[in-house]
C-alpha cells in the first residue's frame, strides 16, 4: 500500500514478510519460547515481530501484523478474524487485538488500513522528528 505512493523511496525502507512460523523465528528473530507459549496468533508474537523489523530494517517506527485471516481455525484455536497488529515507536508498544468478522481479503485489507490509522495517530501524537524511516 505505502509502495503505492510517488516519493515514498525517501522514507520507506521495506519489509519483511514472514508468514510461516519458520520465517518469524529464523529471519525476524521471534523467540520460539514465545510462539510456542502464546502461538503465533498473540500480541506477543506481533510485539517481537514489530521490535525485531525496527531493528533488521533500522527504521523509526515499524508495524507488524499476525492472526488468522482464514478460511479455517488456525493453530490454538484461534479463531478466523482474530489479528493483532503491533506498532514500534520510540521504544513504545502500541498493540491492539481485533476480532473481525468478514471474509479474507477484507481481513487483510482492513488490517492495513487499520494499521495507518494508528500510525497516523501516533505520529501525530508523539511527532519530534519530520525525517522518520519506516
Amino acid at each position: 500500500t505505502l509502495t503505492s505512493i510517488s516519493g515514498v523511496s525517501k522514507i520507506f525502507k521495506g519489509s519483511i514478510v514472514s508468514y510461516s512460523t519458520l520465517i518469524k523465528e529464523n529471519v525476524v528473530g521471534v523467540k520460539h519460547e514465545t510462539i510456542e507459549k502464546e502461538t503465533v496468533v498473540s500480541s506477543l508474537v506481533a510485539e517481537e515481530m514489530a521490535l525485531q523489523g525496527c531493528k533488521i530494517l533500522d527504521t523509526d517506527i515499524t508495524v507488524s501484523f499476525t492472526g488468522n485471516a482464514g478460511p479455517t481455525v488456525c493453530e490454538g484455536d484461534k479463531e478466523v478474524g482474530l489479528i493483532y497488529i503491533s506498532i514500534y515507536f520510540e521504544k513504545n508498544f502500541y498493540t491492539e487485538e481485533y476480532r473481525l468478522n468478514i471474509d479474507r481479503n477484507a481481513i487483510r485489507e482492513t488490517a492495513v488500513d487499520i494499521a495507518l490509522k494508528n500510525i497516523l495517530k501516533i505520529l501525530e501524537k508523539n511527532l519530534k522528528n519530520p525525517h522518520l524511516c519506516i
